[in-house]
């Protein structure tokens, strides 16, 4: 299995990991699909619990680049990302449903526990936190900007419908370019209905603030929901599903825009856990904001 991060394929589909890696039998499809053990359900996707040792996401809108994502992180942070078992793809009268069959992680996710910790224990997970975020960080860029494979972004920023009379790798990427990312950004306000003339502000305004930055490895939704604490302390991120390569103030400013209500303090350790963008955030939220209305 290859896991250059810049290679067309980081695994080949489908994937199995080896007998000996697995804590069990792994399950079947038909168990799967059967299982009343579910997590969670929306748009197209599932997630399910399978005995003590697995967790499945599965559906028509899953995407198997979040398994990949993961294969890829695990070979860096093998004890702070749930090891994947399994990727695959089953045909159905409703379409191609894909599974994701991986390491069921036990502990506490920090937003459910955050409160409850004082001010050198929020410092130390922050801590532990940019130490592993500046490895996935430190990946040698590929030069574009878009999922490994050099494919298009999952995130729904650049997300739009498959019957539409536009072409979707102008708004879904990869991109060759940061410009060339503005340029989606744009295009995809107009595809929402956005006014031709606030586009024609975005065209003139983005390459002056938005640009000289490097494609980084981003997991794209740093959000305390998806962090696990393990009994023992350990820290694993879960929800790779939008990770890729994007430009290096993104995940700063997902994480910031993720901050919602702003309720509580995490704000203030999201600067220790990252270098800042105080200046991009500002008009990725402006943008995000657009582009959610």
């Amino acid at each position: 299995m290859s896991l250059d991060a810049s290679a067309e394929t980081i695994c080949q589909l489908p994937f199995f990991a080896l007998q000996s890696r697995l804590p069990a039998p792994l399950p079947t499809a038909e168990e799967i699909e059967t299982s009343s053990e579910l997590i969670q359900e929306y748009t197209g996707r599932r997630i399910v619990r399978f005995g003590d040792h697995y967790i499945i996401k599965y559906g028509l809108n899953v995407s198997l680049v979040e398994g990949e994502n993961m294969l890829l992180i695990g070979k860096i942070l093998p004890a702070h990302v749930p090891e994947v078992y399994a990727l695959y793809s089953k045909n159905e009268a409703s379409g191609i449903v894909h599974y994701i069959v991986m390491e069921r992680i036990t502990g506490d996710t920090l937003d459910t526990i955050w409160d409850g910790f004082d001010s050198a224990k929020k410092t130390e997970i922050a801590a532990k936190l940019r130490s592993y975020l500046d490895k996935i960080r430190c990946l040698p860029s590929p030069g574009y900007f878009g999922c490994i494979g050099r494919r298009q972004f999952e995130d729904s920023m650049f997300w739009t419908a498959p019957d539409n009379n536009i072409s979707n790798s102008a708004i879904s990427g990869p991109f060759e370019s940061e410009s060339l990312l503005n340029s989606a950004l744009i295009q995809k306000y107009i595809y929402n209905s956005g006014l031709n003339h606030k586009a024609a502000f975005y065209r003139r305004v983005l390459p002056l603030i938005l640009r000289g930055h490097k494609p980084i490895f981003t997991h794209g939704d740093l959000q305390r929901k998806n962090v696990i604490i393990r009994e023992n302390g350990e820290v694993v991120l879960i929800d790779w599903e939008t990770a890729g390569w994007y430009p290096e103030y993104w995940e700063y400013a997902m994480a910031v825009f993720a901050c919602g209500a702003w309720q509580d303090d995490w704000h203030e350790f999201i600067g220790q856990v990252l270098v800042e963008y105080p200046t991009e955030y500002a008009w990725f939220d402006m943008l995000r904001r657009e582009l959610w209305s």
